[in-house]
């Protein structure tokens, strides 16, 4: 009996010796760790927290086996917790991770875990924060508040594994089409049937009024690509409700990797949004149209309440000198891309877009935000996938950041960038007006200080010796090293549309002239140098009814109008002409700065409402010697010496002949107003 009890008391004091030793050894780690993250002050640092760089952060599915890693360095407990749903119910297992090297935690479950959702939950400075999907959730259940455990390959629609991108042989060659999901199917006269989901634009054959809708309007058009609005998984609109029919264009993001539920026949069902996503980008590229994404990763929806702040607090943000959050975005936080884990966390994100959902390219909101370092090593990552892959953004911020501005991808610091383009809110401005004065005119309506603005335009922001960079209105200097990276606009989803603006600030004009501003404003855009880009629904003058910021706004705000394509078809005509005049003419499309300084030249004018250029040489091998392009901001007819003979019209009083049949057999040039004339030797 004695043995027998010796035996049961080593068999109790041995594991019980074992695990004190493990909790003396963890707390002896988690000194050390402090301590070597902490400054000479004895306040912690961000920058010393240790890092990870494997490649397997999130869920790595296998049959039989799943393993879960995430890194949280400053917890002292993680659990893992498994869901039969993706809403309601408890947790049928919870599971104590540990910890895996370079501030990581590990879970392995053995066995087919697919379908089953999870969540994870740090104890940090001795108190438990919320259960959140971890960062990089590849799929998640309703609303977004637990991830699941996928098999990505079961989510492949029919034919996936043969889906390529269009062929796209220089960034300059782009024509951007700016769409939200929603807008292009929710009108009920969109003829589709899916309307406002992802398989709406999977939809062919449809019509309203007799014209083509939806993805066939886009194949009409001619477009090379669609920019779609923030689709990963957003948080202002509750995915249990959408009876309600909530709007949002989506710029709060709550889990990066994952497709917004709200787009998907069944938000429930993690499964769904994932394949309906895929089959939209599929529809797509069958359709010739390569696949943009509109990513946010300057800021998160949720601030102290994110995922990332519940795993690690403070570290993925940006702190003011007071340690609070900095606002750069306007929107309660900015992300720190220079820090390690937050520059990784977006490389791996958008690599994992381009390589599970065939994206094409990435529109960055506010990309000012991030610094340049993290910007080029997301180029390097995606065009070692392809190296056709566009990457953009807007190159300013909405308010202050502590990042120095000369590290940061501002607008002005493009030449440091590789590869990456940015708006040109110069070229927009001169043509239509400011952005926020409502009341202020632009040149298609008569403003008589935008020409040298206009020029900046027709050169891509590139250097030219015949621009007067003092005189244009938002720098002055030339900021864009080559035309692919400067993208030429006049309006998107931002602020006012086009017809709206022109409404606004010509207060009792017609509604030809009102047509005759809005088609010389996106003639500019797209005889323009660089890449073109284009609002959904402008090729119809479409009209949010002066709603400035519809960010919220209902359907009724939002929706394209497919009624306005039939009622306005000599519009949408004219911008497929322009369109398919721009693809037919490299001379458009050159791709350096040098080709421009050689081939395109301006003509003197002396009238402020008139701006005229060449391009000569058969410039970027142009079928065509020579071509003319002049301007006419003025309501009033404008007269000019043409030089030489043999000149065709192209493009007269808004009137099309792409094969520039007629030949103009006067000495002097008249000018409709508020027009482009293009004439042309062949």
């Amino acid at each position: 009996m004695e043995f027998m009890a010796d035996e049961r008391n080593s068999r109790i004091i041995l594991p019980f010796k074992i695990s004190i030793m493990r909790i003396f050894l963890f707390c002896v780690f988690y000194l050390l760790m402090m301590q070597s993250c902490t400054n000479q002050k004895g306040e912690l640092t961000f920058e010393s927290y240790p890092t990870y760089e494997g490649n397997d952060l999130g869920m790595t599915y296998t049959p039989s086996k799943t393993t879960i890693k995430v890194w949280a360095p400053t917890a002292s407990e993680l659990k893992l917790k498994l869901y039969h749903k993706g809403h309601g119910g408890s947790a049928f297992e919870e599971i104590n991770m540990v910890m895996d090297g370079g501030g990581t935690w590990k879970a392995e479950l053995e066995g087919d875990y697919a379908g089953i959702y999870y969540t994870v939950q740090a104890k940090i400075d001795g108190l438990w924060k919320a259960e959140v999907a971890e960062p990089y959730a590849r799929a998640v259940g309703v609303n977004g508040q637990r991830a699941m455990i996928v098999d990505l390959e079961s989510t492949d629609p029919p034919g996936w594994s043969a889906d390529r991108a269009p062929t796209l042989d220089a960034f300059e060659d782009i024509i951007i089409y700016e769409l939200h999901i929603r807008d292009m199917s929710i009108h009920p006269e969109s003829g589709v049937k899916q309307i406002g989901k992802y398989l709406g634009l999977t939809e062919t054959g449809t019509t309203s009024h007799g014209v083509s809708t939806g993805l066939d309007h886009l194949k009409e058009l001619g477009i090379t690509h669609v920019h779609i609005l923030p689709a990963f998984d957003f948080r202002s609109i509750d995915e249990t409700k959408l009876e309600q029919a909530k709007f949002n264009w989506g710029y709060d993001p709550q889990n990066y990797n994952v497709p917004e539920g709200s787009y998907a026949t069944d938000p429930y069902d993690a499964n769904v949004r994932i394949q309906e996503f895929k089959a939209m980008v599929q529809a797509l590229h069958e359709a010739g149209i390569r696949v943009i994404m509109d990513v946010v990763y300057n800021h998160t929806g949720y601030t102290e309440e994110s995922n990332f702040n519940q795993l690690v607090p403070g570290y993925y943000y940006r702190q003011n000198e007071n340690g609070g959050f900095s606002d750069a975005a306007a929107c309660g936080n900015e992300t720190a891309s220079e820090r390690y884990m937050m520059r990784k966390f977006i490389i791996e994100s958008v690599t994992y877009w381009a390589r599970e959902y065939h994206i094409d390219g990435f529109r960055f909101d506010l990309m000012g935000i991030h610094d340049i370092e993290t910007m080029n090593a997301v180029t390097d990552a995606l065009h070692a996938l392809d190296p056709m892959i566009f990457v953009y953004g807007e190159g300013w911020t909405a308010g202050a950041s502590p990042l120095p501005d000369s590290v940061r991808a501002l607008k002005a610091n493009v030449a440091d960038l590789k590869s990456i383009a940015a708006f040109s809110d110069e070229l927009r401005d001169a043509i239509k007006g400011h952005w926020y004065e409502e009341k202020d005119n632009g040149f298609v309506s008569g403003k008589t200080t935008a020409k040298e603005s206009i020029k900046f335009g027709v050169v891509a922001a590139t250097e030219h010796p015949q621009v007067d960079y003092e005189a244009v209105n938002y720098t002055n200097t030339p900021w864009s090293p080559q035309p692919s990276q400067t993208i030429n606009y006049v309006s998107c989803h931002d602020n006012n549309t086009l017809y709206d603006k022109l409404n606004a600030t010509n207060p009792g004009a017609s509604e030809k002239d009102l047509i005759r501003m809005h088609q010389l404003a996106e003639t500019i855009v797209f005889t323009s140098q660089g890449v073109s880009f284009l609002h959904a629904g402008a090729d119809f003058l479409r009209t949010k009814y002066g709603v400035e910021n519809s960010y919220e706004s209902p359907d009724s705000i939002n929706q394209i109008e497919w009624p306005r394509k039939a009622a306005f078809k000599e519009v949408f005509e004219y911008h497929k002409n322009l369109i398919q005049f721009r693809k037919s003419h490299p001379a458009f499309r050159m791709s350096t700065k040098e080709m421009i300084q050689q081939n395109l030249s301006f003509l003197e004018t002396d009238d402020d409402l008139l701006v005229a250029f060449t391009i000569s040489n058969h410039a970027n091998n142009d079928d065509w010697e020579e071509i003319l392009v002049v301007y006419n901001g003025s309501r009033e007819k404008k007269s000019m010496n043409l030089q030489g003979q043999g000149w065709r019209k192209v493009l007269y009083d808004h009137q099309w002949d792409l094969e520039a049949t007629a030949v103009w057999e006067e000495p002097k040039l008249e000018i409709p107003e508020i027009s482009c004339v293009i004439f042309a030797k062949k």
